[in-house]
C-alpha cells in the first residue's frame, strides 16, 4: 500500500509540476503603470506613465528563472498632466502613436537572481525600433487576493536612450543645452493575478 501511494504521489507530481512551470499570471491594468522621466531643459524632471499597460508572465511561482514576460503598453495612453505636451508626445515627433500604437516588451532571459532580485533581458519595441533592454526586477512573493485569487507584484526599472528608438525630436537652447534630455528613466509596477 504504502509503495502504491509513493508511485501515487510521484505520478500526480510529474503532471503538476510541469503545469506550475507553465502557469500564466496576468497583468492586472487597474494596479499596474509604466512610468518614465526625462530632463527638460537640462534643469528640471518631467514625469509622465502610460495608463494602458497590458501582457501576461509565465511563471511557476517559486523560480524566477522560469519567466517569460510579454508586456503591450498603448502609446497613445501616456500622461504627462499636460494635454497640449501629451498630444506632442503623441505626435511623429515623439511616439508617432497613430503610425506605431503599442510599445511592446518580450523577454528573452533571466539573470543575476539574487533572492527575489533578477535581470530581465528582453526586445523592447518602440516606433517600430527593436532593441535588447535589461530589466532589473524586484518581485513580492505570491498571495492570496481578497477573492482568494493569487497575486504577486513586482517594479522594474531600467534607463534608455530615446535616440536608439528614433525619437529624435528636439531643439537646441540659447544658453546651450537642449529642450529634452536623451536619457529616459523607465519605472514599471505591476500587479499580476493568476
Amino acid at each position: 500500500m504504502k509503495r502504491i501511494t509513493l508511485m501515487l504521489l510521484a505520478s500526480i507530481s510529474a503532471v503538476v509540476t510541469p503545469l506550475l512551470a507553465q502557469s500564466r499570471w496576468t497583468i492586472d491594468p487597474a494596479h499596474s503603470a509604466a512610468h518614465f522621466q526625462v530632463k527638460h531643459m537640462m534643469i528640471s524632471t518631467v514625469r509622465g506613465e502610460f495608463a494602458k499597460v497590458s501582457g501576461s508572465v509565465t511563471f511557476d511561482g517559486k523560480d524566477y528563472s522560469t519567466i517569460k514576460a510579454e508586456a503591450v503598453i498603448q502609446a497613445a495612453s501616456v500622461n504627462t498632466r499636460e494635454p497640449k505636451r501629451d498630444d506632442h508626445l503623441r505626435s511623429a515627433d515623439f511616439l508617432d502613436a497613430a503610425s506605431y500604437p503599442t510599445i511592446t516588451f518580450k523577454s528573452k532571459q533571466v539573470q543575476d537572481i539574487k533572492g527575489s532580485s533578477f535581470k530581465l533581458i528582453g526586445d523592447l519595441s518602440i516606433r517600430g525600433v527593436t532593441k535588447t533592454v535589461v530589466l532589473d526586477v524586484e518581485a513580492t512573493q505570491p498571495i492570496k487576493g481578497m477573492n482568494k485569487e493569487t497575486r504577486m507584484g513586482a517594479q522594474a526599472t531600467t534607463k534608455l536612450n530615446r535616440q536608439d528608438f528614433g525619437v529624435k525630436w528636439n531643439r537646441a537652447l540659447d544658453a546651450g543645452g537642449v529642450v529634452v534630455g536623451n536619457e529616459v528613466q523607465i519605472i514599471i509596477d505591476l500587479e499580476l493575478t493568476l
